[in-house]
C-alpha cells in the first residue's frame, strides 16, 4: 500500500449510522493482516502489518478550527475512502461533499460503500426514491472538469443488510479490497485464526473458571460505561463540530454576484439560518436543537425575542423527544426558554419553565450546583420585574449562598450575586443595605481584575452610581458614570452598543443635576451611534428616545418632546408588538405629553390602554399599573370627573403601599391625585391634607419628575383658589411661576 499517506482510510458516514462508523472503525484498526501477505506487491503498493490509522472524521475534527481545510487535508491524506451507506447519508449534503472532495483528488477508483439501509439504485423510480442508499456523489462518475457525470459507475459494496453479508464478511470484503489481496485468502486465514483461538479458550477453561466467573461481571460493566463514554464524547464532539460548520457557512456568501455591493445585517444571516435549520440536520436532532438554542441566544443578545422564543420552544421540544423530561441539556433549555419569556414579559410561562428547570436541576445535579444557582438568578429577575422583590430576594440569597460554597469569597459570579442582591435592596427602598453591597461588589470585581478596564466592572461602577443618585449624591454618581463609560470605551472602543449605554447613564444624570445642555448633547450621539449600530427598531434605542423626549419636556420643548416620544412609542410597538409592559410605558410617556399640552381627549384613550396592558402582562398589583391608575385619575381630574379620578387614585396608592417604600415620590403622585379630585368634589379639608403631603414628598425627593413637582403646586394654587383661601393660592401660583 502507498507509504505517503497518513490514513489507510477516510470514512464517511450520517450521524444516524453512527454505530456502524464505530464498529467499522475499530473492526478495521485492530485487523492483523496475515503474515504471508505482509509485504506483498499490489496495484495499491506493499500490504502493511495493520490497517490503521483510519480517519472518522467525528473523532478527529472535534477540536478543529477550520472544518474545511481540516477535512480536506484529511481526504489528501487518505489512501481510501469507505461510505457508510443509508436513506440518510444519500440526503447528507456533507457525505456527498466529502466523496466529491475525494474523486476530485483522481481516487475515484478508491471508493468503497458498505450498505447498511436503504435500496441502491432506488432513485430511478420517483416512488421508491426515499429509499435510495447510495449518495448522488457516488453514483455518478467524475468528469474531467472536476464536475459529476450523467454516466454511472458500478460502487464496490459490501452488504450489511439483514440476510446479506455478516460483519465479518463485511469487514473481509472492504480489507481484501483495500489490501489488494484475495477474498479467499483472508477468510481462510480467519478461520484457521478462530480454530485456534477455540482451542486456547477450552484449555484455558478448565484453570481459568474461577477466575473469569468472579471478573466476568466487572469487565461487563466496565466495558459498557466505556462504551457509553465514549459514545458521549462522540456525541458532543460530533456536535461541536456540526454548530461550528454551520455557523461558520451562516456567513459564506453562497453567490457573491447576489451580494456585491450590498449590506448584509445580522439580521438577514441569523434570518436564514434559522430557515436552514429547519431544513437541514433533520437526520441530527440532537444538533438540530443545540443549533436552535444556540441562534436563540444570539437573537436574545440582538433584542430579537419572538424569534428567540421561537427557536428555543423548538430546541426544547426536540430535547425532551430525545431525551426525556428529566435530562440536563433539557433543564437548560427549560432555563434559557424562561429567561427569554421574561424579557418578552411574558411572566407567567416564564416563571413556570424555570421552576420547571430548577426542579430538574436540583435532582440531577444537587442543590448546590453553580447550574441550580444560574437558574435561582434568572427566577429571581422574573419576580423582580413583577415588583415581587421580597419573593426574589431568598432566591438571590440561596444562589450566592452557593456560589460561595462553590466559588470561594472571592469570584466574579459572587460578585455578580451581591450585585443582584444589592440591587434587590435597591428596589425595596433599602438604601442602607444595597450601597454597602454594591460598593463591595465593585471592591470586589476592582481586586480580581487588578482594576483593570472590564465590562463587569463597569457595569458594577453604574450600578452604585444609581443608587447614589437615589441618594442625592449626584457628582459621585457623575463621577461613577464616567469612570464606567471611560472603561467601556478602552474595552469596546468609541462604537460600540454598551457605549451608547454607558453614554445614557452619564446624560441621565446630568439631566437630573439640571445640565440639559449636556445632557441633550449626548443623547444625541448616543441615538445617533445607536441607529448605526442597531439598526432602526431596537430596544435601547427606544428607550434612548424616550429619555430624550422627558429631557426635551423638562426643557418646555413640547413639540420636540411629543415628536420623539411617539417615535419611541412606535418602535417599541414594532419590537415588542401590541402587549408589552415597554409598550404600556410608551403609552404612558406620550398620554403625559398631550396632557401637558392639555389634550386630554387623546391622552385618555392611551392610559386605558396602557392599564390594560400592565394588568394583563404583570397582574392587577404591579407598581406599573399603578402608574397607569395615577396619570389616568390626573387626566380624569382635568376632565372634571372626579368621582373615578378619586376611586383610580385610591386603588394606585394601595398598590404603591404594598410594593414601594413609604413617601415614594410615585405615591406622592397619586396621592396628589386623589387629593386634586376630592378638591373637585368640594371636600376641601381632605383634600388639603393629601396635597400638602403629595407636595412634601415630590419637592424633596430628587427622583421626582419636574412635571409632577408642578403638578402638585398647581392643586395646591386650584385648591385655595377654589376654597376662598387667596394668599395661600398666590403663594403657590408664584412657585408655580419661577418653577
Amino acid at each position: 500500500m502507498d507509504t505517503h499517506f497518513k490514513y489507510r482510510a477516510f470514512i464517511s458516514y450520517s450521524h444516524s449510522d453512527e454505530q456502524w462508523a464505530m464498529w467499522l472503525h475499530k473492526a478495521l484498526e485492530t485487523y492483523r493482516v496475515p503474515k504471508h501477505v505482509v509485504g506483498r506487491e499490489t496495484e495499491f503498493g506493499p500490504v502493511p502489518t495493520r490497517f490503521a490509522p483510519v480517519f472518522r472524521d467525528r473523532d478527529e475534527l472535534a477540536t478543529a478550527t477550520n472544518l474545511g481545510d481540516t477535512l480536506t487535508r484529511a481526504l489528501e491524506q487518505s489512501a481510501f475512502q469507505i461510505v457508510i451507506c443509508s436513506p440518510k447519508a444519500a440526503k447528507s449534503r456533507w457525505v456527498n461533499e466529502e466523496i466529491l472532495t475525494f474523486k476530485r483528488l483522481g481516487r475515484e477508483n478508491r471508493i468503497f460503500a458498505l450498505i447498511v439501509d436503504g435500496e441502491p439504485g432506488s432513485s430511478a423510480n420517483p416512488a421508491t426514491a426515499d429509499q435510495e442508499c447510495f449518495p448522488s456523489a457516488l453514483i455518478y462518475r467524475m468528469g474531467a472538469d472536476g464536475q459529476l457525470t450523467t454516466e454511472q459507475g458500478e460502487p464496490i459494496a459490501a452488504d450489511a443488510r439483514e440476510g446479506k453479508d455478516s460483519k465479518l464478511d463485511v469487514k473481509l470484503k472492504l480489507l481484501a479490497g483495500m489490501l489488494g489481496v484475495g477474498l479467499d485468502e483472508l477468510k481462510q486465514r480467519e478461520a484457521h485464526r478462530r480454530h485456534v483461538r477455540m482451542m486456547w479458550l477450552v484449555s484455558a477453561s478448565l484453570t481459568g473458571m474461577a477466575i473469569t466467573s468472579a471478573l466476568a461481571g466487572a469487565a461487563w460493566i466496565a466495558r459498557n460505561e466505556a462504551q457509553r463514554e465514549r459514545a458521549r464524547a462522540e456525541a458532543e464532539a460530533e456536535t461541536a463540530r456540526q454548530t461550528t460548520r454551520f455557523m461558520v457557512d451562516l456567513f459564506k456568501v453562497s453567490d457573491p454576484s447576489e451580494s456585491l455591493g450590498n449590506t448584509i445585517t445580522a439580521r438577514e444571516i441569523l434570518d436564514k439560518g434559522a430557515a436552514r435549520i429547519e431544513t437541514e440536520l433533520v437526520d441530527q436532532p440532537a444538533i438540530q436543537a443545540t443549533l436552535m438554542d444556540t441562534m436563540g441566544k444570539v437573537y436574545t443578545s440582538l433584542g430579537l425575542y419572538e424569534s428567540a422564543v421561537s427557536l428555543v420552544d423548538q430546541s426544547l421540544r426536540k430535547r425532551r423527544a430525545i431525551f426525556g423530561a428529566e435530562h440536563p441539556e433539557v433543564a437548560s433549555t427549560l432555563d434559557h426558554l424562561g429567561e427569554v419569556q421574561a424579557l418578552k414579559a411574558d411572566y407567567d410561562k416564564a416563571e413556570q419553565n424555570l421552576i420547571s428547570a430548577l426542579a430538574v436541576r436540583r435532582k440531577l445535579l444537587g442543590n448546590s450546583s453553580l447550574e441550580v444557582a444560574e437558574t435561582l438568578d434568572h427566577l429571581a429577575y422574573v419576580m423582580t420585574q413583577q415588583a415581587e422583590y421580597k419573593k426574589a430576594e431568598p432566591l438571590i440569597k440561596e444562589s450566592l449562598q452557593i456560589r460561595r460554597a462553590a466559588l470561594g469569597g472571592k469570584h466574579p459570579d459572587v460578585a455578580k450575586s451581591l450585585e443582584a442582591l444589592g440591587l434587590n435592596h435597591f428596589n425595596q427602598g433599602d438604601l442602607a443595605n444595597a450601597e454597602p453591597l454594591l460598593r463591595l461588589a465593585v471592591a470586589m470585581r476592582r481586586d480580581l481584575l487588578q482594576n483593570k478596564p472590564h465590562p463587569d466592572l463597569a457595569t458594577a461602577i453604574g450600578n452604585l452610581g444609581f443608587v447614589l443618585i437615589a441618594k442625592g449624591d449626584f457628582d459621585e454618581a457623575e463621577s461613577s458614570f464616567v469612570e464606567a463609560l471611560a472603561m467601556m470605551r478602552k474595552v469596546y472602543g468609541d462604537n460600540h452598543p454598551e457605549i451608547a449605554l454607558g453614554m445614557n447613564n452619564v446624560a441621565y444624570v446630568r439631566h437630573a443635576k439640571g445640565d440639559y445642555a449636556g445632557a441633550e448633547s449626548m443623547y444625541n450621539d448616543l441615538i445617533a451611534m445607536q441607529r448605526k449600530l442597531l439598526g432602526p427598531n431596537h430596544p435601547d434605542l427606544a428607550r434612548s428616545l424616550n429619555n430624550l423626549a422627558f429631557l426635551y419636556s423638562d426643557m418646555g420643548n413640547d413639540p420636540m418632546a411629543m415628536k420623539v416620544a411617539t417615535e419611541s412609542l412606535e418602535m417599541t410597538r414594532r419590537v415588542f408588538g401590541d402587549v408589552h409592559p415597554e409598550v404600556a410605558r410608551s403609552l404612558n410617556a406620550v398620554a403625559m405629553f398631550k396632557m401637558d399640552v392639555g389634550d386630554y381627549a387623546a391622552a385618555e384613550p392611551m392610559l386605558r390602554d396602557s392599564l390594560a396592558i400592565n394588568v394583563g402582562t404583570l397582574g392587577d398589583a404591579h407598581p406599573d399599573v399603578a402608574d397607569s391608575l395615577t396619570l389616568l385619575a390626573g387626566c380624569l381630574v382635568a376632565g372634571t370627573r372626579y368621582d373615578e379620578a378619586r376611586e383610580l387614585a385610591g386603588k394606585a396608592r394601595k398598590i404603591y403601599s404594598a410594593t414601594l417604600p413609604e413617601d415614594n415620590w410615585r405615591a406622592a403622585v397619586a396621592l396628589g391625585a386623589e387629593g386634586a379630585a376630592l378638591a373637585g368634589l368640594r371636600k376641601y379639608s381632605e383634600a388639603e391634607v393629601l396635597l400638602l403631603r403629595s407636595y412634601g414628598v415630590l419637592k424633596s425627593d430628587p427622583d421626582a419628575m419636574p412635571m409632577f413637582v408642578a403638578q402638585a403646586t398647581k392643586y395646591l394654587a386650584e385648591l385655595y383658589h377654589d376654597w376662598g383661601k387667596p394668599e395661600q393660592a398666590a403663594k403657590y401660583l408664584k412657585l408655580l411661576k419661577s418653577s
